[in-house]
């Protein structure tokens, strides 16, 4: 490690020197890594840093490293910068994230200091789920969607998600003509045009949050491609990201209105109308999902997660237009 990026650690946690623990992972197509460093003589046993190096295009694993793809992650991380620099901390309990210590940058390099929730409560992750984390993962989404409901998204994605329409126009081109390529504008924009806004997650699939050991609480991690959108973005992707097919036709729909019943315990009752929220967005969730199927059409024609129920939603959508 750089002893510039030791000086920052040793700064920001009260730490008298650094090492490293372990690499946790590394960091899509060869952006970076993420890295596990204990503390000597501070009050913290360890943080995670996230480093980051975006000078040039990097290798995509499929195939995706055009210049607009690079670009598109080089901003994603100058997201992340901002929003662990000036919004994070305006996360309260009911969708709590990994407090930040520090945020640097120099010329091509990021580095990003963060609580190392191994030493919290939320020190487990999941590879499949029972509906009590799917439970947690929509009751930290509908509070991250309460406490930033008709904000903007200062200085982060103007519409959040990494599927986003505008940035995905790569993925757009290698789909096959159909009705859903015809309509991807107008679907996008249906949901750009929803009159309840909030800052969504962008990316909140099951591996980006971490779980209580009973699995009742979640917290959240990766915020690259946080920003402006409808919350239901959120919530088809994540119920997409955990259920089968099998599963999506019977609890989707209670899954849902799980998630309604909490943001309506999370919405500050003297400024919002709930009420006017939930029927907006329920007939926005069906245009949510189909968004995120047309991203996959384009990136990833044969991923598991295109599948009958994607296709029967996407069609509905399709024809409603």
């Amino acid at each position: 490690m750089k002893a510039y990026f030791k000086n920052i650690i040793c700064q920001a946690t009260g730490a008298s020197s650094v090492y490293e623990m372990e690499e946790i992972q590394s960091l899509w197509s060869g952006y970076g890594k993420i890295l596990r460093i204990g503390l000597v003589d501070s009050k913290y046993k360890s943080v995670v840093v996230k480093y980051i190096q975006s000078g040039e295009v990097s290798s995509h694993p499929r195939g995706w490293d055009t210049d607009f793809s690079h670009q598109r992650k080089v901003k994603s991380y100058e997201v992340e910068s901002e929003w662990y620099l000036n919004w994070s901390s305006r996360c309260n309990e009911s969708c709590r994230v990994p407090n930040c210590f520090a945020v640097k940058s120099f010329e091509n390099e990021v580095i990003i200091v963060l609580e190392d929730l191994n030493e919290t409560q939320f020190c487990e992750t999941r590879v499949a789920v029972s509906p009590i984390e799917i439970q947690a993962c929509l009751t930290w989404l509908a509070g991250f969607h309460a406490r930033f409901m008709k904000e903007e998204p200062r200085n982060l994605w103007e519409q959040g998600t990494y599927w986003h329409l505008k940035t995905r126009q790569d993925e757009l081109a290698k789909m096959k003509d159909s009705p859903l390529k015809e309509n991807a504008f107008l679907i996008d924009e249906k949901l750009y045009q929803s009159s309840f806004k909030t800052i969504v997650h962008g990316d909140a699939k099951l591996a980006n949050f971490c779980f209580t050991k009973d699995g009742c609480r979640a917290v959240a991690v990766d915020f690259q491609y946080v920003g402006g959108g409808c919350g239901m973005k959120d919530v088809a992707y994540f119920l997409g990201s955990c259920l089968t097919e099998e599963e999506c036709d019977s609890q989707v729909p209670v899954y849902l209105d799980f998630y309604f019943k909490a943001l309506a315990q999370n919405l500050d009752n003297d400024k919002f109308y709930f009420q006017d929220i939930e029927s907006e967005w329920r007939e926005l969730f069906p245009f949510a999902w189909a968004d995120f199927h047309r991203f996959l059409k384009g990136w990833s024609p044969s991923h598991w997660k295109i599948n009958d129920y994607s296709e029967k939603v996407t069609r509905e959508v399709v024809e409603s237009l």
